[in-house]
């Protein structure tokens, strides 16, 4: 069976981050298909553009915390969404990408086509431009 794969272009300024990456992740994961099936992979691909300037309710700029841990006893580094939004724009929403999607096996290959910038620019310009049509 062939997959045919589309690409899809989110624009990601002034969208809440949740709901932005739970639509992301249904395209990921190839639910909007009438060929879906949980063990096959047959998402499409998926660019985000101004990933900079997602936005966030409440008082989750500055209470959300983001951990990880570098495996030695103490190593356990915590920072807030301010600090990570100022480090790597791009890591919020991959993060609320990345656990949205199911623990399985599948999970490394469909972020692979997930594609995050934090401004206008992108390689992938040329898979969404129409082409010029006379009128």
């Amino acid at each position: 069976m062939k997959i045919k794969r589309n690409w899809q272009l989110f624009d990601a300024k002034d969208k809440i981050l949740g709901r932005l990456a739970s639509e992301i992740s249904r395209l990921l994961l190839g639910k909007q298909k009438p060929t879906f099936l949980p063990y096959l992979d047959d998402g499409d691909y998926v660019v985000v553009v101004n990933a900079a300037k997602v936005r966030v309710s409440g008082k989750k700029e500055k209470q959300k915390k983001y951990y990880r841990h570098s495996g030695y006893p103490g190593g356990l580094k915590m920072e807030t969404l301010v600090d990570l939004r100022a480090r790597k724009p791009t890591e919020i929403l991959r993060r609320a990408v990345l656990g949205m999607l199911p623990k399985n096996k599948l999970r490394k290959e469909r972020m692979k086509r997930l594609f995050i910038y934090p401004g206008e620019e992108n390689p992938h310009r040329a898979k969404f431009q129409i082409p010029n049509s006379k009128s």
